[in-house]
């Protein structure tokens, strides 16, 4: 198969560590995965500040770009329900058979439900908290969501089982969002900010090291109110563990 490898944003500028992670864990499985050079953002920013005809170029360009592909695969959570949920909507209106849409999976969805790994050479021996994200709980399933009754799982946490030496824990209330929510950490920033502390506090208070999740703009939210708190603990994305030594 293969794979079209879409580096978000916030990743590409911010981090582009999480999408050389994410390359080499892949490749390392013996998977074949291109980086096409001329991608551009899904248009999410766009959108959620209203500018959908904006986002609707990003759109049709994105499934120009990935169409080809069996599977795109993101290191976001966020970006990759936004394409999968959003953009069938956008195109309608182009005419356009919205194809990516149909094959673009966050990393950790990937590679826990289509490539079903049984061992990882990756060594982490550190104590982590895991940070579920809201669009991976509740649009891509990540992680059951609690205000559900059904069993729990994270797809996650299974994945971070195959790191030799790591040791997971989750905060109170695991599911509960941390207050980034892209233009709502603008429009309402008191909030976001009270909202990114207790969640802080919480992971914390698990007597982590680091907090992981597959979002990096909410780890960078925690890590900017961390880094003004003065509280000592580490942020990393989850890619970035599960390619730990590669």
């Amino acid at each position: 198969m293969k794979i079209g490898l879409f580096i978000p944003c916030y990743v590409d500028a911010i981090f582009p560590e999480v999408g050389v992670a994410t390359y080499k864990l892949l490749t390392s499985l013996g998977l074949d995965v291109e980086y096409p050079l001329d991608q551009t953002c899904c248009g999410q920013p766009q959108a959620n500040a209203g500018f959908e005809r904006m986002a609707e170029t990003q759109a049709l360009s994105f499934d120009e770009k990935f169409a080809p592909f069996d599977y795109v695969v993101a290191p976001s959570a966020s970006c990759a329900a936004f394409v999968k949920i959003n953009h069938p909507r956008l195109l309608k209106d182009h005419r356009h058979e919205c194809m990516a849409s149909e094959k673009v999976m966050d990393v950790v969805e990937f590679l826990h439900d289509v490539v079903k790994p049984t061992s990882l050479p990756s060594r982490f021996p550190h104590v982590v908290s895991i940070h579920n994200s809201c669009h991976g709980v509740r649009e891509l399933g990540l992680s059951s969501p609690s205000e559900r009754n059904m069993q729990s799982f994270s797809k996650i946490k299974d994945l971070l089982s195959l790191v030799d030496g790591i040791t997971v824990k989750e905060p109170e209330r695991a599911d509960e969002c941390c207050g980034f929510g892209g233009m709502f950490s603008i429009e309402e920033q008191a909030v976001s900010v009270q909202m990114g502390t207790d969640k802080l506090e919480r992971h914390i208070a698990t007597g982590a090291e680091f907090i992981t999740g597959p979002d990096s703009s909410c780890l960078m939210h925690m890590q900017g109110i961390a880094k003004r708190l003065g509280k000592p603990i580490q942020f990393i994305h989850v890619v970035q563990i599960l390619a730990a030594g590669l």
